[in-house]
């Protein structure tokens, strides 16, 4: 019998030449990118996705995410990019990566139905000798339990015989950065974890084309296992920070101050920084699906649970905080006038996902303030999920005059086109959560 290192050979071997198909189901914040860089390296890409508009945009060469440049998509269209809706194409891939979303729901229980159904969808046209991968962030055992199993009622995922005789299932988490303009994503190295050895050298030498590591696992499980402790990790030392963060205000110590004194250690410690709460694709959402998985199992992860808790809680507290000095300055919070300025949930990005800024607009609101907000990433704010909201962007004006029109303005997001200066003298009160007006002295400012 021939060993597992020579059944996949051929298969290598067109990865090599360039000759392997690649699929990319979920054509947004991780499957684009994605996409673009398996062309950049020659190999044949489609995208799928069920929105026609991305569809139509691609195709047309343009681009819908600020950090992705058109001329990018251009050459990619140039180079044979294409997409698609049309899920039928699938049985001419060769491997398929699916980059779907993998929310929360109500009671932070996590929301496979994203997953669920890219997997149904594309059964049909799963053929044997096909890689498939997920990359969606998720709970330990995901891969097995939904993607394998759904595949083998239509075709046989492979765990025994040669390569052809049925598919390869792997695990590859996304560790996307958006914003990071400092680490190439070629540099970020690709955590693998295949149902059998052969998956796992399949998407080892397919994602090696394109990343300058790969670090292959023992399980898909453990592969999943791993993407939730790199985000626990950030989501428990932000809930640190915050709650130290509340204390020193009550002690009087700058907290800011402090994490930059101790950021001066050259070993045992990692600077993480306050903020109003956590936001994006990954922080706010993965440890719940952690804490489900352990429930299943009957363990308690009570260390993850309170930090979503502190994290959870930084909304209430800003608004307490913007209260108090509202009332300091003899204004009461019901019909204040206040401006949101930056809505995203992190610097320099087009992302709105679980964006404290929203948590905090919805505060506002209840609390009976008129909102209004600024970002220069979001003319408009939809209605979503969780909130309720339909607004449009308000216009600073070129010396920021319209902020004379607030009451308060609270600094949500301190995206680098703004300029603090201005921002502190138009205004007659600042609440700042992300220390964007660091080195400003003003008595109107109040930071938390």
């Amino acid at each position: 019998m021939q060993s597992s290192s020579l059944k996949i050979d051929g298969w290598l071997a067109r990865v090599g030449t360039r000759e392997i198909r690649v699929a990319i189901v979920g054509l947004g914040y991780v499957g684009l990118p994605l996409a673009l860089l398996f062309s950049e390296e020659r190999f044949l890409v489609t995208g799928f996705d069920i929105d026609r508009t991305k569809v139509d945009r691609l195709n047309a060469g343009e681009s819908y995410i600020h950090r992705i440049e058109a001329e990018a998509v251009q050459v990619a269209r140039r180079a044979g990019f294409t997409a698609t809706d049309d899920f039928s194409l699938m049985d001419g891939m060769d491997a398929i990566l699916i980059c779907v979303p993998t929310p929360l729901k109500d009671g932070h229980e996590p929301d496979m139905s994203y997953v669920a159904t890219t997997v149904e969808a594309i059964a049909p046209y799963v053929r044997a000798g096909q890689l498939v991968v997920l990359e969606s962030t998720t709970y330990p055992g995901t891969t097995e339990e939904i993607v394998a199993a759904t595949l083998d009622r239509s075709v046989h995922v492979l765990r025994d015989g040669e390569v052809g005789d049925g598919v390869m299932v792997a695990f590859s988490p996304e560790r996307e950065d958006p914003g990071n303009v400092v680490t190439p994503r070629r540099s970020i190295p690709k955590v693998i974890g295949g149902v059998d050895e052969r998956a796992a050298r399949a998407a080892a030498a397919l994602y090696g084309t394109v990343f300058e590591r790969t670090v292959v696992m023992s399980s898909p499980a453990a592969a999943e296992m791993t993407k939730l402790l790199e985000n626990i990790y950030r989501n428990v030392n932000i809930a640190l920070v915050n709650e130290l963060k509340q204390l020193c205000q009550q002690m009087g110590l700058d907290v800011w101050e402090i994490i930059a004194a101790a950021a001066t250690k050259p070993f045992g410690f990692q600077a993480f920084e306050p903020g109003p709460g956590v936001g994006g694709h990954c922080i706010p959402v993965d440890p719940f699906y952690l804490s489900w998985k352990a429930k299943q199992i009957g363990f308690a992860t009570r260390f993850i649970e309170l930090a979503g808790e502190v994290n959870e809680s930084m909304p209430g507290y800003v608004i307490e905080t913007l209260r108090l000095g509202l009332e300091s300055a003899g204004t009461a919070l019901a019909g204040a006038k206040v401006l949101v300025l930056g809505v995203a949930y992190k610097r320099d990005v087009d992302d709105l996902r679980e964006s404290p800024a929203l948590r905090l607009i919805d505060l506002l609101q209840r609390a009976g303030a008129e909102v209004e907000y600024h970002d220069p990433y979001f003319a408009t704010v939809g209605r979503g999920r969780k909130y309720a909201l339909h607004m449009e962007r308000v216009e600073l004006g070129d010396d920021y005059g319209a902020l004379r029109g607030f009451d308060c303005v609270l600094i949500a997001t301190d995206h680098s086109e703004y300029d603090w200066g201005q921002v502190v003298a138009k205004s007659r009160l600042v609440v700042d959560t992300r220390n964007a007006t660091r080195g400003i002295a003003d008595a109107k400012i109040v930071r938390c």
